[in-house]
């Protein structure tokens, strides 16, 4: 018998309303993010998350009632980063042909995180760059 083996490349189906750590972290990310960030407030609203990273990191995709899936390009509407040098993460949330598309968290300095931070943790990635 084979071993069992997970395709990391695709998502894993998680069809579910968003947790509040989730809502709340997407949420300040938009208000705090990018310009235009704001607009997409209202789905968040209506969005679900539909799958998550296979990874085993805590990115989520969405879907949003009442809009065709998210498609095409990636558009970042709030990206940060968080922890130390050891530990070194980003997050951010993006849209996809005009619909909230999800959030993303990646390692910098090691693995990406397995938990979402916590929005008082985020600074700006912007400001990682300067130093």
């Amino acid at each position: 018998m084979a071993p069992h083996k997970t395709d990391i490349s695709k998502p894993i189906s998680d069809e579910r309303p968003l947790s509040k750590a989730e809502y709340d972290l997407a949420r300040w990310m938009l208000e705090n993010g990018e310009s235009g960030g704001r607009e997409f407030l209202s789905q968040l609203d209506r969005a679900r998350v539909v799958s998550r990273c296979p990874c085993g990191c805590a990115s989520v995709d969405f879907e949003v009632e009442g809009r065709s899936p998210p498609s095409g390009g990636l558009r970042i509407l709030g990206d940060f980063v968080f922890g130390g040098d050891s530990d070194l993460a980003g997050a951010f949330v993006f849209e996809r042909n005009g619909v909230l598309a999800g959030v993303e968290v990646y390692g910098l300095a090691g693995d990406a995180p397995k938990t979402l931070p916590s929005p008082s943790a985020l600074r700006p990635f912007a400001d990682e760059r300067g130093k």
